[in-house]
């Protein structure tokens, strides 16, 4: 077993070596944002979405547009807003009076990545439409479906201090998201940095193209040849399992703050998850730290609290945070 392990380690340092250049050059451009990059990177990697919570200005539209760059991908950005409608996103049919037929006018949705700019100011049916999309990768116009190309990824952004003309998520979407994603102010030396670099009157040109898409659908057959340990995999199960019942899994007083736990998603992408986390860093098996690292971007919008714990000020994060340092680690 060892050596399979040692052998598929070296196969993930040489044919993963593509996403550290991704990285480094990303790098180049952005500042401080490295969990956000890595997070992006996972989400392509492990074929899921993922939602950012943060205030404007952190660069997440730069990254995203970056990355696309890099990887040769189309990428499309939307701006959500309460009059948009499922034909601006998906499209629609366009009558020819000449012909009298109908043709397909495709939506900017038909991307390899999509950046959705404050999704929840869109209502609930632009939301639908976008849900087809994330969960079975096509789209109907009409009565004709069209599939999606591959990769594909929807990188949703959400503003937490503006609420007014918003509508929130329902949980039934927001469970397709694989990841939730908080962004912070960067730190003061981070900041001097991006001040030094982005305080001038040109922009400097794109980066240029260092990979195909191709090359991300095919690193996805080498993240399922990640390891994971039983061990690993009953870490996970006991993450999961305590939100869901925390008395029988060493949390009592946790029960009367979370009203329903996390689904059976989350032991799914916390597993592909923590093998795109392993390749990204060079290794051919998981390691607890991967999924110490990963699970609370999993976790947080999974779990609904009660009243009770809104009356009594405990957050997801506190939450979150108590079962991670508690749960014990193989």
């Amino acid at each position: 077993m060892a050596g399979s392990i040692e052998c598929l380690t070296e196969r993930v340092q040489q044919e993963g070596e593509f996403l550290r250049r991704v990285i480094a050059a990303l790098e180049t451009v952005i500042v401080g944002q490295r969990p956000l990059i890595e997070r992006i990177l996972v989400a392509l990697l492990a074929n899921g979405h993922l939602l950012i919570e943060g205030v404007p200005g952190l660069a997440k539209t730069t990254v995203v547009k970056t990355l696309a760059s890099l990887i040769d991908a189309r990428f499309n950005r939307i701006q959500f807003t309460p009059d948009l409608l499922p034909a601006d996103l998906v499209g629609t049919l366009v009558y020819n009076p000449q012909h009298g037929t109908f043709s397909t006018k495709k939506g900017p949705i038909f991307a390899n990545i999509l950046l959705a700019d404050e999704v929840n100011r869109a209502p609930a049916k632009v939301h639908s439409a976008l849900l087809e999309a994330m969960e079975e990768r096509q789209v109907t116009i009409g009565e004709e479906s069209f599939p999606l190309t591959e990769p594909f990824l929807v990188m949703a952004t959400q503003n937490p201090i503006e609420q007014e003309g918003t509508y929130p998520l329902p949980e039934a979407q927001m469970d397709r998201f694989m990841l939730k994603v908080r962004l912070d102010y960067p730190s003061r030396e981070d900041e001097r940095e991006i001040m030094q670099r982005a305080a001038r009157t040109h922009r400097p040109p794109p980066l240029g193209p260092l990979i195909d898409p191709a090359d991300i659908v095919r690193a996805r057959s080498l993240v399922d040849a990640v390891y994971l340990d039983h061990k690993i995999e009953k870490y996970i199960l006991d993450l999961v399992f305590a939100t869901r019942d925390p008395a029988g899994h060493g949390f009592p007083d946790l029960k009367r703050f979370i009203a329903y736990g996390a689904s059976p998603r989350a032991s799914i992408y916390l597993t592909v998850a923590s093998r795109a986390v392993a390749l990204i860093r060079g290794r051919g098996y998981v390691i607890p730290q991967d999924i110490k690292e990963i699970g609370p971007d999993i976790l947080r919008h999974r779990i609904i609290t009660t009243y009770e714990a809104d009356a009594e000020g405990v957050s997801v994060e506190t939450i979150v945070a108590r079962l991670f340092a508690e749960t014990e680690v193989p």
